[in-house]
């Protein structure tokens, strides 16, 4: 960057905090959760949410388990009071759900905000007045002192409604109080204005007040936020009568980390969005924080097993999309394009079944999966994806999973190859069934020179351990088989040297090659499953350098009959070694 344009910011100063506990600390339990998609999300929408949209997200965010969900600014617009209403009025909050609404420090917006939520079981009245240095001087053109009294006469009317509303309709109020951009405000100020707001509300350990500490605009990195955090908390009076409650946005990329390193200092409570949704970058993503608690054995007390469905209900009412690479959610979060990466998985996974199938313990451990995808309603099914830069782990994690053939593992290179030839041919992703197709085509179609037109007769000696076979076999090349003959006898110590010498008799000595690995297994179960055999061949090669050289072709034989499947392979073999 230009100087010029580098000397117009400066350098955020760091409390003095050498005694910080925090990078000492673990998360190790839940803290309270606050979803604000119906309001800080919701506000910050090209098209904000309809009464009927809005009430649909509230239903969802009442069943992945949030007890406190702020729906509005209801003194703000009337679909904001309304959608309010229209909750209290159907009996929509369940009985264990506190909604919570937002209001400015101002007299008439207060007492809006209380006529709105008159009914309603229990309820958070969340107030909220700038204190940072930036928005005294520039928006408010007031003194601390001046902040400071409007804080406490907010406070004081926001008291006096919730003594008199209680009366009248019966409903719990409880207080929460935000210096908003606390993290652009003088800490001991922070500590003061909020100390001053306790005096007026008289907490108590049953009657707690939430004391809401917003990162409103990401300014640091997450360490010192974690700071200004232990710091608050080591110096406001009465900690023990407040909820310390996080509120972070994204504009540095860190919301999620900084919420982290906050609960790690100490905080009890987070208001945050699914998905990240809120003005400019965004508010901290509670679902990525709360899974990044799973995947360290800590129960997170929200439940996002079927986070397709969230997913899904979130784009289609808030009209945001998801990146692909979003956590845990993205469509290509559990997708590994890398060979290597490929290959990891698969041997993670194969273990994994392996270990389960002892009866031993089995805790998630699988290179490049933090979390199971089953644990969150997602599937392996797009794990492996193949491209050009894909290796040959992937290509047979595709044809296992999605297909059922356990190719070998000295077969896995072989078709790679083919997989990956095809790829960048395309330039872009090979999908499963491209894949089966090339399969298909590279080893169960391949009729030329050969092709195997059946099997006349099979005649085991037991006595001596010799098997004679007779073979039906066609060519597409004039004069490569024996003129005049359809059939071809051949002699071995099994069926598949004996189809050898079949082979070798038919093409007239044109054919010289030795049988190096078979193996075969069932597709599918019960009646109508069928064998599956790989065979893999060499031939000699001739070699500038060196001589005679070898060189190996694998052939697949599909077929209800093992014996018909072994010899179909090794006639696919045979046409790629000599097509």
């Amino acid at each position: 960057m230009k100087p010029e344009i580098v000397q117009k910011y400066q350098e955020y100063r760091p409390l003095e905090l050498k005694d910080r506990t925090w990078p000492n600390n673990s998360i190790t339990r839940a803290p309270r959760w606050c979803s604000v998609d119906l309001r800080d999300g919701n506000q910050a929408l090209v098209y904000p949410m309809e009464i009927r949209e809005k009430t649909e997200f509230f239903n969802l965010l009442v069943e992945i388990g949030f007890k406190e969900i702020e729906v509005g600014f209801p003194a703000a617009a009337d679909v904001e009071y309304n959608f309010l209403r229209h909750l209290v009025d159907n009996r929509l909050v369940p009985e264990d759900v506190t909604v919570q609404i937002l209001t400015q420090a101002r007299e008439h917006l207060i007492r809006k905000s209380f006529d709105a939520l008159a009914g309603v079981r229990r309820a958070i009245v969340h107030m909220y007045n700038s204190t940072s240095t930036l928005q005294r001087d520039v928006v408010f053109g007031m003194s601390r002192a001046e902040i400071k009294k409007l804080a406490v006469d907010g406070i004081r009317l926001v008291k006096e409604l919730a003594v008199e509303y209680q009366k009248k309709t019966g409903t719990i109020f409880e207080l929460e109080y935000s210096p908003e951009s606390f993290t652009g405000t003088e800490i001991d100020y922070a500590v003061e204005i909020c100390a001053a707001v306790m005096d007026v509300w008289e907490p108590t350990t049953d009657r707690k007040i939430i004391l809401n500490l917003p990162s409103t605009v990401e300014m640091t990195s997450p360490n010192l936020y974690a700071d200004q955090i232990e710091y608050f908390i080591r110096h406001i009076p009465q900690r023990e009568t407040a909820v310390i409650s996080l509120h972070t946005h994204n504009d540095r990329g860190c919301g999620v980390a900084a919420t982290e390193l906050a609960l790690m200092a100490g905080a009890d409570r987070v208001e945050g969005t699914l998905f990240g949704n809120g003005e400019r970058t965004g508010n901290c993503d509670i679902v990525t924080v709360a899974l990044n608690m799973l995947t360290q054995g800590v129960n997170p007390q929200l439940d996002f097993s079927d986070i397709n469905r969230a997913a899904e209900l979130y784009e289609r009412t808030t009209r945001m999309p998801i990146h692909e690479r979003h956590p845990y959610v993205g469509d290509l979060v559990f997708t590994a394009f890398s060979g290597s990466h490929q290959d990891a998985i698969n041997k993670g996974l194969a273990k994994r079944k392996l270990k389960a199938h002892t009866g031993e313990k089995v805790v998630w451990a699988v290179p490049y999966l933090p979390i199971d995808p089953h644990d969150i309603g997602r599937t392996y099914e797009s794990i492996i994806r193949i491209n050009s830069q894909s290796g040959k782990g992937g290509v047979a994690y595709v044809m296992e999973h999605d297909f059922g053939c356990r190719l070998p593992k000295t077969m896995h290179p072989e078709f790679a190859r083919v997989v990956q030839t095809i790829a960048e041919a395309q330039g872009g992703e090979v999908m499963p069934q491209e894949i089966n197709t090339a399969f298909e085509n590279e080893y169960l179609q391949r009729k030329s020179p050969l092709e195997l037109v059946g099997i006349s007769a099979i005649e085991e000696k037991p006595d001596s351990g010799e098997v004679n076979l007779r073979l039906k076999i066609s060519s597409d090349r004039a004069g490569f088989l024996v003129a005049g003959k359809t059939e071809f006898e051949g002699k071995g110590n099994g069926p598949l040297d004996a189809a050898r010498g079949a082979i070798i008799a038919a093409a007239q000595g044109k054919l010289d090659f030795q049988i190096k690995n078979y193996s075969e297994h069932s597709l599918g179960e019960g009646s109508d499953a069928r064998a599956i055999a790989y065979i893999q061949i060499e031939r000699p090669v001739l070699s500038l350098s060196n001589g005679p050289d070898k060189t190996t072709f694998y052939g697949v034989g599909v077929s209800p009959n093992i014996s018909r499947a072994s010899i179909e392979a090794l006639v696919s073999a045979v046409n790629r070694a000599f097509g």
